[in-house]
């Protein structure tokens, strides 16, 4: 536990445990200190409010792999919720961590038969069947809780990221363009449609890439990322023989720019005195072989 935590009351405790709930902070670590070493032995005294605790000290002890702190938890809150789905849905990420997942699917069934809106087991469905390498099972799992959630971004991103695992490209692409027209101003979601473009390949999906990119440094002048794919997509434009004189002329002149707005990037990090000091650092190094 951090040094300026030490000297807390337990009511300054409940206190900064109320406000990380309320902040959505996990600080795991801190959280399973907090309990072990200031409010078990103060748990009777904390009303109402106990539960909710038991419920932040629960999920910090599976973050931690503190599965018997877990289980303790678990236990007061099934005692006291005996039918809460919330409390199932616990009950079934304690049984995931033990590495139980027939068991947890099973759990999770029971709460989807329950509750058909409840999107929190449908997710964890996914993240078992992801965690035991079943990739394609996962991508029908996800794609079936899209039909139900179409606006649940996070999981868009999560089909976008298991689709480039199986290398379907143009399905991944497809979660992007969903995610644009959810959040029209993100750089980073314009950058990472133009990477996946751009890894497809072809002249076609170059010229797109091209455009996204631009959109991404527009949005953001500073996403040195969008600038580098940027000039790399410019480059292959330009060197590819499909690729009319006309367009060629105009990808070398934004290939040009794109490298000019690189180099003022790197001139204004290097002129940082904090990146001076850790080049001077790395260049004390010796490297042995």
């Amino acid at each position: 536990m951090a040094g300026c935590y030490d000297k807390l009351s337990w009511t300054e405790v409940r206190d900064l445990l109320r406000t990380w709930r309320e902040d959505s902070e996990r600080r795991s670590k801190d959280v399973v200190d907090f309990w072990e070493n200031t409010l078990m032995g103060k748990i009777d005294r904390l009303g109402n409010e106990k539960y909710l605790i038991l419920e932040q000290v629960c999920v910090a002890a599976l973050d931690c792999y503190r599965l018997p702190l877990a289980e303790y938890c678990i236990k007061i809150l099934m005692r006291a919720f005996p039918g809460s789905l919330r409390v199932h849905k616990y009950h079934a990420m304690h049984l995931e961590a033990l590495e139980m997942y027939d068991e947890a699917m099973e759990v999770l069934d029971s709460i989807i038969k329950r509750d058909e809106t409840n999107a929190a087991p449908r997710k964890r469905r996914v993240a078992i069947l992801k965690a035991r390498g079943r990739i394609p099972e996962a991508i029908k799992e996800l794609t079936e809780y899209l039909k139900r959630f179409m606006s649940d971004q996070e999981a868009w991103h999560e089909l976008c990221d298991l689709y480039l695992q199986e290398q379907e490209y143009s399905k991944a692409a497809y979660c992007m363009e969903e995610l644009i027209l959810h959040n029209p101003h993100s750089h980073l979601i314009y950058q990472r449609y133009a990477e996946i473009k751009y890894s497809q390949g072809g002249f076609d999906n170059m010229e797109l890439a091209k455009a996204y990119f631009c959109q991404a440094a527009k949005l953001n002048p500073n996403n040195i990322r969008a600038l580098y794919g940027l000039l790399l997509t410019t480059n292959n434009i330009a060197t590819s023989p499909k690729c009319p004189s006309s367009k060629k002329k105009e990808a070398m002149k934004l290939s040009e720019w794109t490298s000019r707005q690189i180099e003022k990037q790197y001139e204004s990090k290097v002129a940082n005195e904090d990146v001076k000091n850790i080049e001077r650092l790395l260049g004390q190094l010796q490297l042995e072989a």
